[in-house]
């Protein structure tokens, strides 16, 4: 990744318009969305589940609160996702060397993907199976 490639924080300047700082954030969202899928192996088999699933929802939903809740819980393991790899990519870093600190970081964030998981789980089992 070369320096620059993620632009600047949308913070950065006070002079910019909202139209402008709404433009640099939805560049920055889309940039963070494309680095996940290049570089996250978990993230791009959660968005191939996201297929199945948003459709899924829809067709098995029976109704707006029931597909809100089984699209929410799915999104929710891709958000989850995103912040894991977020909090990875500091660790990462700031050092390659092993340190109980950073190895507690990851392995919360990965209990957090896997409470998202298995959140999502049980919305779609209790829902379907109601």
């Amino acid at each position: 990744m070369s320096p620059g490639e993620f632009g600047t924080s949308i913070m950065s300047n006070d002079n910019v318009g909202p139209v402008k700082r709404l433009l640099d954030a939805l560049r920055f969202s889309f940039q963070g969305l494309n680095q996940a899928w290049r570089s996250e192996v978990a993230f791009r088999y959660e968005i191939y589940v996201l297929i199945f699933a948003l459709p899924a929802a829809w067709i098995l939903g029976g109704g707006a609160v029931k597909r809100a809740l089984l699209i929410a819980s799915a999104l929710l393991v891709v958000v989850v996702e995103m912040i894991n790899s977020a909090v990875e990519a500091v660790v990462d870093r700031i050092g390659p060397e092993r340190h109980e600190l950073s190895g507690r970081a990851k392995d919360l964030g990965s209990a957090a993907v896997f409470c998202a998981i298995m959140l999502a789980s049980v919305v779609w089992l209790v829902l379907l199976l109601d």
